[in-house]
């Protein structure tokens, strides 16, 4: 028999998944990076985010792939652990204060310095590339780590700035 369990229902258990996981890995990546104290974490870059980062999520991918945007909005994925601004209307790329929050948002779901304890690299990739199975409902954005667009955002998490990217802006 099969059921129909309502949409919101369903998003509020993915929401709620996500948000575990993040709880349950977060300890361990903190434990993960503490090591030596002579160890200098990178920093994450706001320009090289803004620039390089955050186009990805407006991006259309291919047509089985919806823009991040379309699922992420702060409206419409409703305070989840990755909810970006609202674009203003009519508006292509986000305002300086909203880049500055999406920003904050998102670096809440990395580990500066490591793309593989980043929740923010782990959860939008294919399981059999490492991903975290059955928790991105979007579907796998990235097939592998080899993805143009995946190494940009690893980039990031290891603390790249603009103008130290090996690749053309």
């Amino acid at each position: 028999m099969i059921s129909r369990i309502p949409v919101r229902i369903i998003s509020a258990g993915f929401v709620l998944t996500a948000t575990v996981l993040l709880c349950v890995l977060t300890p361990f990546a903190t434990a993960q990076n503490s090591g030596s104290p002579d160890v200098q974490k990178p920093q994450l870059n706001y320009e090289f985010f803004k620039t390089r980062v955050e186009p990805i999520f407006l991006k259309k991918r291919s047509d089985d792939h919806a823009r991040c945007y379309v699922c992420h909005q702060m409206m419409r994925h409703g305070g989840g652990p990755l909810s970006l601004e609202m674009l203003p209307p009519g508006a292509s790329s986000w305002t300086e204060e909203q880049s500055r929050r999406n920003f904050e948002v998102v670096s809440k779901l990395v580990v500066p310095g490591d793309p593989s304890l980043s929740l923010f690299l782990r959860m939008p990739l294919a399981p059999e590339a490492g991903g975290l199975a059955d928790t991105h409902q979007g579907g796998w954005q990235f097939a592998s780590e080899e993805d143009p667009d995946w190494q940009t955002m690893a980039e990031w998490v290891r603390g790249l700035k603009v103008a130290s990217s090996p690749r053309p802006l």
